[in-house]
């Protein structure tokens, strides 16, 4: 009963901690969206604000659900794409202590998809 209990907490905390962390990051990106300054990088080729649409979906949007537990393992997955494409494409050629942040998102964000939620949230109820 204590290792579950502990466990369950282990999981909210895995969750709700980078998701806030991550949510630093991409509310500058929703709030330059929602004023309509779409000046952003174009890592992938699609478009500055295609790009900035998915960050914010991926460091904004995700991180909310993921907060709350709704649909987590799912809601993991843009999360980990966005530090993908950080990681590996936007810092590629920069030192690993230049993409260390993405990687450690990238590495939380793969746990949460692996594990799930968690008994302390939406999809437990």
């Amino acid at each position: 009963m204590r290792n579950s209990l502990l466990k369950d907490i282990g999981l909210a905390i895995l969750r709700i901690a980078p998701s806030l962390l991550l949510m630093t990051h991409g509310i500058p990106k929703f709030q330059n969206l929602i004023a309509g300054n779409f000046e952003f990088g174009d890592p992938i080729g699609i478009g500055a604000a295609p790009s900035l649409f998915l960050a914010v979906i991926g460091e904004v949007v995700c991180p909310v659900l993921i907060i709350i537990g709704y649909k987590t393992r799912w809601t993991a997955v843009p999360p980990a794409i966005t530090m993908l494409v950080a990681t590996f494409i936007v810092h590629a050629s920069d030192p690993i202590g230049t993409k260390e942040k993405a990687l450690l998102f990238l590495t939380f964000f793969i746990v949460i998809m692996l594990l799930g939620p968690g008994r302390y949230s939406v999809d437990r109820k």
